[in-house]
């Protein structure tokens, strides 16, 4: 093939430009370049980072490229679990899709949504009489609840708190190193021999749950060979469908923050029927979250007059697709009424990744996390009133994830 002059980052390993630039360092090397890709080394490996519309549609392209191997270990050993659905390509793939479309889809978003509701509900006397409340840690604990709950995972109150920390924890170890990592770590242990226990119980009939539950279709699920789960993996997806809704804790706390960076929008919350989904998408788009997604070239391909070799890890830029001037208008700014009538185009939007759920690796919970923070947006409108404190409500972009630095402190609360 003829030599490109694709831009390419001069420096040996970019890895701690990475560690400081955060969700910024794709976006800030595009500008720079004025260009849709570049190269660079990341952990001793050449990678090419690519953005825009166009890249995201070849991007999930299952021809052009596979998830097996793009994840590092690391971040498979805290985050999604070694070997599981993340990686997975081909047939194989699409039939343990197939488990996670059958528990995400019809009404399991409502069902969630309700249950969650009802979670806030029960915690209303308690904050009443708080002197404070923060928020992250409350939203961990009622999702940890809701998602156990509706999976038909036995859960005591006196160790909700504790699951709930270890799901965050293998959320938070995504983009750490040093103490968060290795907490991320020893978080995913703990919680694999948990979940790992209780699957045996449901096997071995010591456990009855609900056959349309998510941990018995789980723990009854078999692959193509026509075996049952070895049971570490069975753990591993069951935790795959819990602990994404326990990170709604994350977009939860944005939204409390944008409710109050944004109090203009609150008539429009209360009075237009259309508003609070708006709204919750408008803070998927608008806050840092994902920040972008890593796959392998399948086969040796040229786009934009560069090579992508077999083999070679390309990480396609989440957040900066969310922000790109050519999809969105003033990107930067939070302007909910871009929705209104805004025409879904799957590779525009892709807090959840891109592409068809069914058939490819866009997430299947994008519709529970919608309606979670729907219900819970109407929560924090219709049924409480409370005060924002003077806090750092600041984030860190170089942080992966980022949070508001004081988790959005709330006080005065009073029950409407």
């Amino acid at each position: 093939m003829p030599k490109t002059n694709t831009p390419h980052e001069k420096n040996m390993d970019e890895t701690l430009a990475l560690s400081q630039e955060g969700y910024l360092y794709i976006k800030n090397r595009m500008d720079k370049h004025k260009s849709d890709l570049f190269k660079t080394h990341l952990l001793g490996q050449e990678v090419i980072c690519i953005t825009g519309k166009e890249a995201a549609e070849i991007f999930y392209d299952t021809e052009r490229f596979v998830r097996s191997g793009a994840a590092p270990k690391r971040v498979q050993k805290t985050l999604t679990g070694e070997n599981a659905i993340q990686g997975m390509d081909s047939e194989a793939h699409l039939h343990r899709k197939s488990l996670f479309m059958s528990l995400t889809n019809n009404q399991h978003p409502k069902t969630l949504a309700d249950l969650a509701y009802k979670e806030w509900e029960a915690v209303i006397p308690r904050w009443e009489t708080a002197e404070k409340i923060k928020l992250f840690d409350e939203a961990k604990i009622v999702l940890c609840k809701t998602a156990c709950k509706w999976a038909g995972v036995p859960l005591l109150e006196s160790e909700t708190k504790e699951y709930a920390d270890d799901f965050a924890k293998m959320i938070d170890a995504f983009g750490a190193v040093g103490p968060r990592y290795w907490k991320g770590r020893a978080a995913r242990t703990k919680t694999e021999k948990w979940i790992e226990n209780i699957v045996d119980n449901v096997r071995a009939g010591r456990l009855n749950v609900p056959e349309v539950s998510a941990l018995y279709k789980v723990a009854n699920y078999k692959e193509l060979d026509g075996n049952l789960l070895e049971i570490n993996m069975a753990a591993k997806e069951l935790i795959n469908l819990i602990r994404p809704i326990v990170a709604i804790s994350t977009y939860i706390t944005f939204m409390a923050l944008a409710l109050h960076e944004h109090p203009e929008y609150k008539n429009m919350l209360l009075s237009d029927a259309d508003a609070p989904h708006m709204f919750v998408q408008e803070v998927r788009r608008f806050y840092p979250f994902t920040p972008f997604v890593g796959a392998k070239v399948k086969k040796e391909f040229v786009w934009n007059s560069c090579e992508f070799k077999t083999g070679t890890l390309v990480l396609l830029d989440v957040y900066g697709i969310n922000h790109d001037s050519r999809i969105w208008d003033k990107p930067y700014e939070f302007q909910p009424e871009r929705f209104r009538n805004w025409q879904y185009n799957p590779f525009e939007f892709i807090p959840h990744g891109g592409g068809d759920p069914a058939n490819g690796h866009r997430c299947p919970g994008e519709s529970i996390t919608v309606e979670i923070m729907k219900a819970t947006l109407n929560f924090l409108m219709n049924k409480i009133d409370y005060k924002v404190p003077d806090q750092n409500l600041g984030y860190n972009m170089a942080r992966i994830p980022t949070l508001p630095k004081s988790g959005f402190i709330l006080n005065n609360v009073i029950s409407k």
